[in-house]
């Protein structure tokens, strides 16, 4: 008998129509991000940010640089979903509370750094992967924490990512990498399309 989590993803489907008239609340919306970031990450950068679209106005200014998708103005909400670059430089910072909880020691902790501010510290192409790697993870929990909680929700990369950084204000160090929509269905998704087949997929060494 499958378990909640793989319910969970052999059931959800990406929605494409919404119920415009059904919104969620601030409890709702803090809890999927929460959730969301729960995600694993490099060196636990938390490296990602979250951007929750939910007022008509916002939504419109987000439709316009996603090609007239209306799903977004549908959705009860569209989180534009950031990784961040030059996440080492904050490392310090976000492994403190680990020490303090007593997850990992004080040396363990500065090995994190110096081995981050090494790998990361003149490679903006790796901060990039990196930005890119954790908001994708995060966008998928949140997807998954969405269907726990009876939401559907969506993954889109249609987005003009400069009007998107404009228009919402992002900073130089923001990557927005995918939108995901959150809301109720109605009428007229499709199931989940079939996958390809495992054997097609695996390859076992």
């Amino acid at each position: 008998m499958p378990n909640p989590i793989q319910r969970a993803i052999e059931s959800r489907v990406s929605v494409n129509y919404y119920d415009p008239d059904r919104t969620l609340s601030d409890d709702v919306i803090q809890s999927l991000v929460a959730q969301a970031t729960r995600a694993p990450s490099a060196y636990n950068f938390q490296n990602w940010r979250f951007i929750a679209v939910r007022s008509a106005q916002a939504k419109a200014r987000l439709k316009a640089v996603a090609y007239g998708q209306q799903k977004v103005a549908d959705a009860s909400v569209a989180f534009i979903i950031c990784g961040t670059l030059a996440a080492h430089e904050k490392l310090a910072r976000v492994l403190e509370p680990s020490v303090e909880a007593g997850i990992m020691d004080r040396q363990a902790a500065d090995n994190w750094k110096a081995q981050a501010v090494r790998a990361h510290a003149a490679n903006p192409g790796l901060q990039r992967d990196e930005a890119i790697r954790s908001a994708s993870l995060a966008a998928m929990t949140l997807m998954l924490a969405a269907e726990g909680m009876g939401l559907a929700s969506g993954a889109m990369i249609g987005f003009d990512m400069d009007r998107l950084a404009q228009e919402f204000d992002l900073t130089a160090a923001d990557v927005p990498a995918i939108v995901v929509t959150v809301g109720y269905p109605t009428a007229g998704n499709w199931p989940q399309k079939p996958r390809k087949p495992v054997t097609e997929v695996l390859e076992l060494v």
